[in-house]
This record gives C-alpha cells, structure tokens and sequence, in this order.
C-alpha cells in the first residue's frame, strides 16, 4: 500500500503520520493521532458528526482525506480551550441539558464555535442555519439552540 507523510498542525501541535494515500482526515484523527472527539456516523458528509475546523471553516473530516489537509490548521473539540477548562460554549451545553448522547455534540459545538466567530450575536433562525449541516437523533435542537443562544448574549465582541 502506498503511503505519505503529511505534516499539518492539529489543536496548535505540528504532526507529520505517514499513512496510507487513502486515508480520511477524520481516521488520521481518530486512528493515528488518538483525537477522538470527531465522530464517524454516516461516513457521507450528512450528519456533522466528523465536524472540524480547517483553516477557519467548518469542515466534514470524513470527506477529506488526510493528505488534502497537508499544511492546514485544524481544530478540534480538544483544541478549543488552552487552559483544560471547558470553554463558554461546551459549559452553556452542559447547562442546557444539551449533551442527551454525545456523539453529535463534538459536530454541534464545532459549528456552533465557526457560527459565533463570524456571528457573535446570531439570531435564533441563524443559529439553526448555523447548525443545519450537524443532524441530531436525540435533543430535538430545542436545547442546542438554546445554548448557543446563551452564548451569543453573554458574549462581548
């Protein structure tokens, strides 16, 4: 099988695996770097449980493979908060109540994070715009939206 080295910064850290060509960023996540918080579910891009930020965009991992990803930034749910606390946005989830299972959450608190970075007061209907590409078997949405929406009110610009 061939295979590629591919350097790129995760969470602030520079990493360089040498995987096979084949392989999706979200299984080089996962698999060789131990960065669990991004999901697979669906495998299709559908559900946003795979959901990073690259370079500043919110992107399905599981779409993307490892070696398209060479020299980009990508953060992940563990790279939110330097200092090992919870960030505003994973506490105001925790305080909804919007965390039933899990596995969406990581999906749901990426986007929600690139949503307030270019929003930070975004309205109730673009919150669940924000979020439309995440898909959650469990919530409802109800109390996601109100998380993100608490977050967008205690906010400063």
């Amino acid at each position: 099988m061939n295979r590629v080295t591919v350097s790129f910064k995760v969470n602030g850290k520079e990493y360089s695996p040498t995987i096979p060509f084949n392989v999706t960023l979200l299984d080089c996540l996962r698999d060789v770097l131990g960065i669990t918080s991004p999901k697979e579910c669906c495998g299709m891009g559908e559900c946003g449980s795979c959901t990073v930020i690259m370079n500043g965009k919110t992107v399905n991992s599981c779409l993307i493979l490892a070696v398209e990803a060479a020299g980009t930034e990508i953060t992940t749910v563990e790279g939110l908060s330097s200092d090992g606390n919870l960030t505003p946005l994973q506490e105001a989830f925790i305080e909804a109540g919007a965390v039933q299972c899990g596995f969406c959450t990581p999906g749901m608190i990426m986007s929600a994070q690139y949503l307030l970075k270019q929003n930070p007061h975004p309205s109730e209907q673009e919150i669940k715009e924000g979020l439309s590409g995440n898909l959650c078997r469990c919530t409802g949405y109800v109390r996601i939206v109100d998380a993100v929406l608490k977050v967008s009110k205690t906010s400063s610009d």
